[in-house]
């Protein structure tokens, strides 16, 4: 069935101090999307580009998410880290609660979480992790979206245990037949029209072409470009065009609500 409303999420904030990651266009970029990840200290982020991030989602009507990563800025959060998973927790936790300061200073509540790189990639077919991150969201935040794709462990226990979660569609990522995108430290251009093509018939068909070359069904509520991605703004643009051409509305999965 041809979607006619989709969500529309980035990464933001993924920075350090004076430096930048990508092609630091978070201001450029912001007013095109409708839900932002904010990075939140441990692969990228400091406390002034959280507050500065947040107050530019307020700006912007964004929804604010947490984006919480393995310590590990070095990295960039892209290199597995083994501990467990009470560790990894109680780091996510810590990571979720710093920019729930920022949201409540700015006079907002947060949208939604979601795990970064290596750390989304560990929960998405680790059960111990996908559970225990899941059941103390349970206790401090049961309302909060939890971003996952669907083929993955994190949906199926979210799922069960009743914490809202949203389905994602990487556009910027290749699939392999399992359903899940293929993990890569590096991401080189990418063709912006063959991109925003790959968005639109996963929208109107529900298919995705694999590293495999076979076609396999998909469905999804947020559509993922990171910012990170080198010509990002570029391919948010040619995927905002071509969703509007086919009357499918960028919106976010709930308005910022005010603390």
């Amino acid at each position: 069935m041809k979607k006619t409303l989709i969500d529309l999420n980035s990464d933001m904030g993924e920075g350090f101090g004076p430096w930048t990651i990508g092609d630091g266009i978070d201001e450029q970029l912001m007013p095109l999307i409708s839900s932002a990840n904010i990075a939140t200290g441990f692969h990228a982020g400091d406390p002034n580009t959280m507050r500065r991030m947040v107050r530019l989602a307020r700006e912007h009507g964004v929804g604010i998410g947490a984006h919480p990563g393995f310590r590990d800025l070095v990295g960039f959060g892209r290199r597995h880290i083994h501990a467990p998973a009470d560790e990894l927790v109680n780091d996510i936790v810590y990571q979720l609660g710093a920019l729930r300061e920022f949201a409540r200073l700015a006079g907002l509540r947060l949208q939604h979480i979601k795990p970064h790189g290596a750390l989304y990639m560990h929960a998405a077919r680790d059960e111990a992790l996908s559970r225990a991150l899941v059941t103390a969201l349970q206790q401090i935040e049961p309302t909060l979206h939890l971003f996952c794709m669907e083929a993955s462990i994190t949906f199926e226990v979210a799922r069960e245990l009743g914490q809202p979660v949203v389905r994602e569609f990487y556009a910027d990522r290749d699939y392999d037949l399992t359903g899940s995108i293929v993990f890569t430290r590096r991401v080189s251009a990418l063709d912006p029209d063959v991109v925003a093509a790959k968005v639109l018939r996963a929208c109107t068909e529900g298919l995705v072409r694999t590293v495999e070359g076979k076609d396999i069904a998909i469905d999804f509520d947020s559509v993922c470009i990171h910012s990170d991605t080198p010509g990002a703004l570029a391919l948010v643009q040619a995927t905002r065009r071509a969703l509007a051409a086919h009357d499918i509305r960028v919106a976010g999965i709930a308005a910022p609500a005010q603390a």
